[in-house]
C-alpha cells in the first residue's frame, strides 16, 4: 500500500480484558494501515465482540448496524464471531469474520478483496508479544486462554476452548519490553486466569514472583480468580508490596443450593473463611455475581443476601442472568422475572457500594495512584485498592504515579488536589 492511500482502522472492543489484549495484539500487527482512535475518521472498523450474555450480542449487533450506516468496511472477531458471526456474515452486515487464532494475520486479512469467514481453531496458544499499548497506562497481559470449568450458565468454554497457558518466556519477554517502555502496572488476564500452568507444574504465584523481579514493574494485578485458586503458595504473596491490595474472586452466588444448580466448584463456608483471611490483611475484595438464575427462589435469595452481608466485599461485578442457547441453564425452570432480578441486583449493589464507602473511610493509608486520564483539569486514576481517585491539578499528570496522603473520601471516589 502506498502511504497516501493507507486506510485508517478503528478498533471497537467489547467485553473483557482478554479482548482488550487481543485488540492490542491486532494493532501491533497492522503494518499497512494507520490506526485511528476516532471512529468517524476510520475507513475500516474491526469489531472485537463479546458473547457472554444476550445483551452483549445485542450491543455488538446494534453497533454494527450503526457503523454500517456510516458506510465503513466492517470486520468481526472475538467471542461473538463463534456465536453470531455466521448470521451477520450471511446477512452481509460484515465484510469478514475471523476467530481469535487468526488475529495475528490481521494485516493480510484486512487486505482481502473478497468476503471471508475464517474461525480458525480453538486450541491455539497465543505467541503474541505487544511492545506498547495504544492509549493506555496499564498493560494487560494475557497469560492463559480457555476454561475447564463447566458452569451450567456459561457459553465461554464453547467459544474460547479448554484451558491452556501461554509460554512463560513469552510472558516475561513481553513484560520486560513493556517495562522498558515505561509501563509500571501489569494486569494479568485470561479466560480463567488462576488456572495458569495447571497440569504443567507451573502456577500463577510462581509466575508473579518472576514478574515482580523485572526492573520497572511496580504493581501486578490479576483479572479474576476462583476461590480454589487462592492456594497456600499464593497466600505467601499477600504481603508483597507489588501485589495490588485488591483481589477479584469470582463466587457467582452465595446460596449453597444455587451454587449446586449452577454447577460451581466453590462453597460458601470456605469462601467466607477465605474472604475474612484476606480482609484481615487489609485487602479490598471484589466478586462476580449472577442474579436471577433459574431456581433463585425468594427463600434462596434471602439466604444469599444474608450470606453476602457476612462477606467483607468492597467491589461487585454483577450481572442479571441471561439465557445462552446451548447451555444447561437455558432449559432450567423456574425462570425468574426480569423486574425481580433488577430489584435484587439493586439491593445487592447498594449494599456493596456502602461497604466500599466504609472501607475507604476506615482504610486511610497513603494511596498509590496511577493517573490514566483527564478531563478539564480533573485527573482520574486507580489506587492500590482498585478504587477511583480524582485529582484536581494544573500540572499534566497523565501516566504519573502519585503518592496521595491528603484526600477526601467522597461517595463515588476519593478526591485530592495537587
Amino acid at each position: 500500500m502506498m502511504n497516501d492511500v493507507r486506510k485508517k482502522v478503528f478498533f471497537k472492543t467489547f467485553g473483557c480484558r482478554t479482548n482488550l489484549f487481543d485488540s492490542q495484539v491486532m494493532m501491533s500487527r497492522l503494518k499497512d494501515f494507520d490506526i485511528t482512535l476516532n471512529e468517524t475518521d476510520a475507513d475500516v472498523v474491526v469489531v472485537n465482540s463479546c458473547t457472554v450474555t444476550n445483551g452483549a450480542d445485542t450491543g455488538v449487533r446494534g453497533y454494527i448496524n450503526h457503523v454500517e450506516k456510516a458506510g465503513k468496511q466492517i470486520f468481526m472477531t472475538g467471542c461473538g464471531a463463534h456465536t453470531k458471526g455466521e448470521s451477520l456474515f450471511d446477512q452481509k452486515k460484515v465484510f469478514g469474520v475471523f476467530g481469535q487464532s487468526e488475529k495475528e494475520r490481521i494485516n493480510t486479512l484486512l487486505q482481502n478483496d473478497t468476503r471471508f469467514y475464517e474461525l480458525g481453531d480453538l486450541d491455539f496458544i497465543d505467541e503474541s508479544v505487544v511492545d506498547e499499548f495504544v492509549g493506555k497506562s496499564r498493560a494487560f497481559i494475557k497469560i492463559q486462554e480457555g476454561c475447564n470449568f463447566r458452569c451450567s450458565y456459561c457459553i465461554i468454554p464453547f467459544v474460547r476452548g479448554d484451558a491452556r497457558s501461554m509460554h512463560e518466556e513469552k510472558i516475561i519477554e513481553q513484560i520486560e519490553r513493556l517495562a522498558a517502555n515505561g509501563f509500571g502496572e501489569f494486569v494479568l488476564t485470561g479466560t480463567n486466569v488462576g488456572s495458569y500452568g495447571q497440569g504443567e507444574g507451573r502456577s500463577i504465584a510462581a509466575l508473579m514472583k518472576k514478574i515482580s523481579l523485572i526492573r520497572g514493574v511496580r504493581r501486578i494485578r490479576i483479572g479474576s480468580m476462583e476461590p480454589i485458586q487462592v492456594t497456600d503458595e499464593f497466600k505467601e504473596l499477600l504481603t508483597e508490596p507489588w501485589l495490588e491490595k485488591h483481589l477479584h474472586i469470582a463466587l457467582q452466588h452465595t446460596s449453597p443450593e444455587m451454587l449446586k444448580i449452577m454447577n460451581r466448584r466453590n462453597r460458601f463456608t470456605t469462601d467466607l473463611k477465605l474472604f475474612e483471611e484476606l480482609a484481615e490483611k487489609s485487602f479490598a475484595i471484589g466478586t462476580d455475581f449472577i442474579v436471577g438464575h433459574p431456581g433463585e427462589s425468594e427463600v434462596r435469595w434471602s439466604e444469599a443476601m444474608e450470606n453476602l452481608r457476612r462477606l467483607p466485599l468492597t467491589h461487585m461485578h454483577a450481572f442479571t442472568y441471561s439465557k445462552r442457547d446451548g447451555t444447561p441453564s437455558a432449559a432450567m425452570k423456574p425462570e425468574i422475572n426480569g423486574a425481580v432480578s433488577k430489584t435484587r441486583m439493586k439491593q445487592m449493589t447498594d449494599m456493596v457500594e456502602e461497604n466500599n464507602f466504609l472501607f475507604r473511610q476506615n482504610t486511610s493509608p497513603v494511596l498509590e495512584v496511577l493517573i490514566e486520564s483527564q478531563k478539564e483539569g480533573l485527573y482520574y486514576g486507580l489506587d492500590q485498592f482498585f478504587n477511583k481517585v480524582m485529582i484536581r491539578s494544573s500540572n499534566d499528570l497523565i501516566g504519573n504515579w502519585l503518592s496521595v496522603e491528603n484526600y477526601e473520601v467522597k461517595k463515588e471516589y476519593n478526591y485530592a488536589e495537587f
